[in-house]
């Protein structure tokens, strides 16, 4: 059986994904391999397939009881036996599961490290008398000591390959910088393993990210319309997950709290009812999520700011796991990372902290970008990104600006009256002419004192805030922060530079291509799902995600053999659930004049024709410029973007057809672009600029994609 034929057979699935296939392929052939995959990316499939393939026993290294229930339920459905020995399991349960071991029966096995290599048992012997044919390492980054999530139970797998020498390992992970990977590499002593990093790009998913200003009425105008959907809002303290659950409640809210001192029959049954959809939303701390696979995560909210990108990026992954539209909310203060310095700073380890420290400060870069959020996030995963996503929140926006000089001119003043010497809280207070006793007198006699009482303290922080983003102010990474000064601060306080500020960011709201499913048909197949989820007790999400139900209500198959089309559907499923899901749509289809359009997707699954970009306003009026004959620059000027930008607002309509290719790129460049593309493919811009060189363009490769796309879709 080739991977593919597996592919379909065990998991439902007519093509692989990111770099899924080569990554199995260096698996099967005996090589050690290193994996970064996005959350949700399907890592798990990289060594659950191989696994079906291979002649012995799988074993996964994983750090959590709820992970490896989960993972092992979904396995047994597809028809891959699979087990997890951990202490949650009864003496009897654990021999019956050794004595399945012994006779081959048994080809998926999850453990946690320790109880691989604990001093209380002989795990470690039993298991070189089976035929062990890979090791599978979930979560690797927690061997790292610079990874976010560092475990020191983990670093007890550096002796693995003392006792299996010659089994090949994969080590996976989401979410690790470069000295994480180097880390991950060294401690698991791998022998000259493949590294595949695929894009983190979660183009399902937009990020936002907003001011705090009374958060729980946000949280509130951010629930309403989503009371059916399932999310996760993360909280900073063990408190405040059991306050805001409660709140939640009271205002008719499906929520329960999970953080780790709540007891284990707590969190265990709040998280179970989480899993079965009983409960709505799951209030925690970080201790909730890791491994956690519900793919019907439609939000996850961040009331306080996390401590790293490595965490929030793996945080806001756990939306969206089925690819649907899901979106990630930030309620952001900068007052956050004064409380998370505490957090982040390590007794007797100057080192360390100074990295943990560093991770912070890039945490607050993104909550305070006027720029692509997404393009960032990818940045910092040294992965290249145009500079217009359409689908994040400062990308869905229209900024107005005004001559906010006067304004600048009030601020730097402050700042310099008060000698550089205080931070933004202080600096606002004394701005709006606070009467509070924490401002100093001497300060109440000096004429700076009041000057901004006609603008509010939010819009004041939002100012100051925007002056630091153009390097007016300087805002110090100190453990208090203070407001300083910068070299060009003089030119605006002598009127000698003009300061533009954001009056109103005016919120596009993103429209997605609706599927023309039917939504009555889909309620409906709810009801089939839940029932079968109740009767053989699991998650309703493990039977089949949404996004089958999803494609059964838009494609209506008719028969078991159109059903094979959905996603999804593996051979155990198809002849365990395919009968009772047919029995709903064929009457429905009869009842309202409707025929199956499976062949029709199937024809479109063969030929993967790509989706049109969306445009956005900000797009449209580069483009309206350059047709008035303006050149990049100077629309780059007029609009205080960046050329880089602009170049990229143009080259999408290279794909509507409303600009040539070759306004971008000269006739003879386009053959070299499109070998380039057609071999390594679209997605990534940086490999191909590193094929091409450097008498090629970001913008002549993206000029070129587009216009491939645009001759796809013709």
């Amino acid at each position: 059986m080739t991977p593919l034929q597996a592919l379909h057979k065990y998991f439902g699935y007519s093509e692989f994904r990111h770099e899924q296939e080569t990554i199995i392929g260096r698996v099967l052939n005996g090589h050690d391999v290193m994996a970064l995959m996005p959350t949700g990316g399907g890592k798990s499939l990289c060594y659950q397939l191989p696994a079906v393939l291979l002649p012995g026993l799988t074993i996964v290294i994983s750090p959590l009881i709820a992970l490896m229930k989960d993972q092992v339920d979904s396995l047994n459905l597809n028809g891959i036996p699979a087990a997890f020995l951990n202490s949650s399991q009864t003496p009897d349960e654990q021999r019956n599961i050794t004595d399945r071991l012994k006779s081959n029966q048994i080809k998926l096995l999850y453990l946690a490290p320790e109880r691989l290599f604990g001093t209380e048992n002989k795990l470690i012997d039993f298991l070189k008398s089976l035929p062990v044919s890979l090791f599978a390492i979930d979560e690797a980054h927690c061997i790292s000591h610079w990874g976010h999530d560092f475990r020191p139970e983990y670093l007890m797998l550096a002796h693995l390959k003392d006792h299996f020498k010659n089994i090949p390992v994969i080590a996976l992970t989401a979410t690790a910088d470069k000295l994480t990977q180097k880390d991950i590499l060294e401690k698991l002593n791998l022998r000259q393993p493949s590294v595949f990093i695929s894009s983190f790009n979660r183009e399902n998913i937009t990020y936002r990210v907003t001011p705090k200003n009374k958060s729980f009425n946000q949280l509130l105008n951010f629930l309403d319309g989503r009371r059916d959907d399932s999310g996760i809002i993360y909280c900073l303290s063990r408190k405040s997950t059991e306050a805001l659950a409660a709140d939640l409640k009271d205002e008719g809210y499906s929520a329960e709290a999970y953080h780790a001192g709540l007891d284990h029959a707590t969190k265990a049954r709040n998280q179970e009812a989480f899993l079965r959809d009983e409960v709505k939303i799951m209030v925690a701390t970080i201790a909730f999520g890791m491994g956690i696979n519900k793919s019907n995560v439609r939000y996850v909210v961040h009331m306080d700011m996390p401590k790293n990108i490595e965490g929030y990026y793996q945080e806001t992954g756990r939306a969206g796991r089925d690819g649907l539209p899901s979106d990630a909310m930030l309620y952001y203060s900068p007052g956050d990372v004064i409380k998370l310095k505490n957090f982040v700073t390590l007794d007797n380890n100057e080192e360390q902290s100074q990295i943990l420290f560093d991770k912070l400060n890039d945490m607050a870069a993104y909550c305070e970008l006027h720029t692509c959020r997404r393009k960032y996030l990818l940045n910092y995963f040294d992965e290249q990104a145009t500079d217009n996503c359409g689908s994040c929140d400062i990308c869905l926006s229209e900024f107005k600006k005004f001559d906010g000089t006067l304004i600048a001119q009030k601020a730097l003043s402050a700042v310099a009256r008060l000698n550089q010497r205080f931070g933004l809280g202080y600096v606002v207070d004394f701005l709006r002419g606070s009467k509070s006793e924490k401002i100093r007198d001497e300060h109440k006699q000096l004429k700076t004192y009041g000057v901004g009482a006609d603008i509010s303290k939010a819009q004041w922080q939002r100012y100051l805030r925007e002056l630091n983003a153009h390097g007016y102010l300087q805002i110090t990474d100190d453990a208090y922060p203070i407001v300083k000064l910068t070299d060009k601060s003089e030119a605006v306080l002598k009127g000698q530079q003009k300061v533009e500020l954001t009056e109103a960011q005016i919120i596009e709201e993103k429209t997605e291509e609706a599927l023309p499913f039917e939504a009555s048909l889909f309620d409906q197949l709810k009801v089939v799902r839940l029932n079968f989820a109740t009767m053989e007790n699991l998650p309703a999400y493990v039977i089949l995600s949404d996004a089958t139900l999803l494609e059964m209500a838009t494609y209506l198959p008719q028969s078991m053999d159109e059903l094979r089309h959905i996603s999804g559907f593996g051979d155990v499923k198809l002849a365990r659930y395919g009968r009772e899901f047919l029995e709903v749509i064929k009457p429905y289809c009869a009842a309202n004049g409707l025929t199956s359009k499976v062949k029709p997707k199937a024809a479109k699954q063969r030929q993967s024709k790509p989706r049109s970009e969306k445009v956005s306003n900000t797009q449209k009026e580069s483009l309206n410029l350059f047709k008035a004959g303006k050149s990049i620059q100077q629309i780059a000027a007029e609009r205080s973007l960046s050329p880089m930008t602009v170049e990229g607002h143009l080259t999408l309509f290279v794909q509507t057809g409303e600009l040539e290719v070759t306004e971008f790129v000269d006739q003879g460049k386009i053959p070299a672009i499109q070998d380039a593309i057609e071999s390594y493919g679209p997605e990534r811009l940086a490999p191909l600029k590193e094929v091409l060189g450097d008498n090629y363009s970001y913008t002549e490769i993206k000029a070129v994609v587009s216009w491939l796309k645009r001759e796809a879709e013709a």
